[in-house]
């Protein structure tokens, strides 16, 4: 694809190349926002809105507590445990202006999966909110974190208003285990710690590390991409420069936040890039309480929403969502997982506005190829963005012609540095010249149009969340009574795939209940199996490993 065909079908105006992006950094893009929008709404939540002055103010005081109380340097790591709330942004940004590196977290971990999160990042310090503390609990001891700083939902809302929230959760809804944390701080007290006081610029550029992003990257277990500032700075300028003029006569931008900002999606097209035009993010907490969801909906004339299938199929089936209104709605965007088509032609009827499709990997920031803004839905995962190479190759790494299917491979300022402190990890996926391997299958019609087609690895996808079949199998077998397991995915309605387990069991006492029972006890729910099957064996290759694949095929050809 050396003559970039793609080209030819973009949007009038928008560059092959997009130009040097003016920030080294995502602190110099986010204090640049606060200096050009100080007065206009950067985030709200549950009825609380921060400017862009406010979060100036209180990221500069977490900041001065991370360096002048914790005493943390430049490089060092924090991880951030938190869901959607007004304490992301600040102690995101603190992070920043202090020099440090994010280590993002998904909340819902288990201890199991937090423990290997913050051993492998080496994380000094981290942000956590009450509601997980107890897992963090069970596994302090064995990581090198020093510092906790620990809080409740409504503490960044109104007093009394807050007081309400977390007193609600703690003693009515009980959502709030029992933790052991000695010498934890609670985040106010560390605002009020550093308040009144500056953090001198620390110097950082495009190679410094921005985030280590984890993800099983294309096998195996979970890793830390490295996410350069440069990085994550050229994927705010490709988003936006492709985005063009969506926006015009509507500005500044209101997004939907309601993916998580732990997950690279989010992250990169609503908190960085709507901030870096001055917009403003509704963060959505829960976005499962759909009557909920709506209810937030109706109380804001957005402009753009992202989701994933799941997230946009549960709308359209929430009583109510007709009624919202989407007159000032400009771009939905689909991402994360494969957009049904049923799901997209029921969204532009009711919205009036197609779904957008797009793709990317963590490793790539996360924006790859996106449909330009005002098409139609076709299944297709878009153009590669300005500055963006997609190639097809053959096994043996040799580009293919068009409509030819094999491994969809990307070159760009936006792919990652590395797997951290896995040199032989990245060499995996690192072909010469730059291009990053993703093992996703996938062919480039005449138009450059990329189509994805397969996976070549076997990873599943759970509502737009990667679950690696090795980290299913490897709890399973851990049962006394189960002596092999394997973890396929299937497709389902709601959620794009399912994980369904094959097991050979040496005792009549592991049933299907246990098996569940113990993965929910040590996986995040989404990597819990739904089906479990006893095989008296499981089909392998000649040297004993197990096919997976043969094990779909079946499952396929029985329906």
């Amino acid at each position: 694809m050396d003559d970039k065909t793609w080209l030819k079908s973009y949007p009038a105006g928008v560059p092959a190349e997009v130009p040097e992006p003016p920030f080294r950094s995502i602190r110099d893009l986010v204090e640049n926002s606060f200096r050009e929008y100080p007065d206009q709404p950067a985030f709200a939540n549950m009825g609380k809105t921060l400017t862009y002055r406010d979060l100036d103010v209180l990221s500069m005081q977490f900041a001065a507590y991370l360096t002048d109380t914790l005493g943390l340097v430049r490089g060092e790591r924090i991880a951030i445990m938190l869901p959607n709330i007004l304490q992301y942004p600040v102690a995101m940004f603190g992070a920043f202006r202090a020099g440090l590196v994010v280590v993002n977290v998904n909340p819902l971990y288990t201890a199991r999966e937090l423990e290997h999160q913050l051993k492998d990042s080496g994380a000094k310090a981290i942000v956590i909110l009450e509601n997980f503390a107890h897992t963090l609990d069970e596994v302090l001891a064995e990581t090198d974190v020093e510092h906790i700083v620990v809080t409740g939902v409504g503490d960044l809302l109104p007093t009394l208003k807050g007081a309400l929230v977390n007193f609600v959760l703690r003693r009515v809804k009980k959502a709030v285990p029992p933790y052991r944390l000695p010498g934890h701080a609670r985040f106010r007290d560390a605002l009020a710690k550093g308040e009144g006081k500056t953090v001198e610029p620390m110097e950082l550029g495009y190679a410094d590390i921005a985030y280590l992003q984890y993800t099983g990257g294309t096998t195996g277990v979970s890793k830390g991409a490295m996410l350069s500032h440069r990085n994550m700075v050229y994927n705010v300028q490709q988003t936006i420069v492709w985005q063009g003029d969506s926006y015009k006569g509507v500005e500044p931008v209101v997004a939907i936040t309601a993916l998580p900002l732990y997950h690279i999606f989010s992250l990169e097209t609503n908190c960085l890039s709507v901030m870096a035009q001055g917009g403003l993010n509704v963060l959505i907490t829960n976005p499962r309480d759909m009557p909920g969801f709506v209810k937030e909906l109706k109380k804001h004339h957005f402009n753009m929403i992202t989701g994933v299938n799941t997230l946009f199929a549960g709308l359209l089936n929430t009583p109510d969502f007709e009624s919202v209104d989407f007159s000032q709605l400009r771009m939905s965007i689909g991402g994360g997982m494969a957009v049904q088509p049923a799901v997209a032609h029921q969204w532009k009827s009711v919205t009036g506005v197609p779904i957008h499709q797009g793709y990317g990997l963590t490793e790539t920031s996360p924006v790859a190829t996106s449909n330009p803004p005002g098409s139609d839905f076709t299944g297709s995962v878009g153009l590669p963005v300005p500055s963006t190479d997609i190639m097809i190759a053959a096994d043996d790494g040799n580009p293919l012609g068009v409509n030819e299917i094999g491994e969809i491979c990307i070159r760009g300022p936006q792919i990652m540095e590395g797997y951290w402190q896995r040199p032989a990890e990245t060499s995996k996926v690192m072909l010469p010249g730059g291009w990053l391997r993703t093992g996703d299958v996938g062919r480039m019609d005449e138009d450059g149009y990329v189509f994805i087609e397969d996976r070549k690895k076997d990873m599943i996808l759970v509502s737009g969340f990667n679950v690696y079949p090795n980290e299913v199998e490897n709890v399973v077998v851990e049962m006394e009574g189960v002596l092999e397991a394997a973890a396929i995915g299937l497709p389902d309605e709601r959620s794009g795939e399912i994980v369904k387990v094959f097991a050979v069991r040496t005792s009549e006492d592991v049933t299907e209940e246990a098996i569940i029972a113990y993965c929910k006890d040590n996986l995040t729910g989404y990597k819990c199996p739904k089906a479990v099957e006893f095989r008296d064996e499981l089909p392998k290759t000649n040297v004993g490993k197990i096919l997976r694949r043969k094990l779909r095929e079946e499952v396929m050809a029985a329906e």
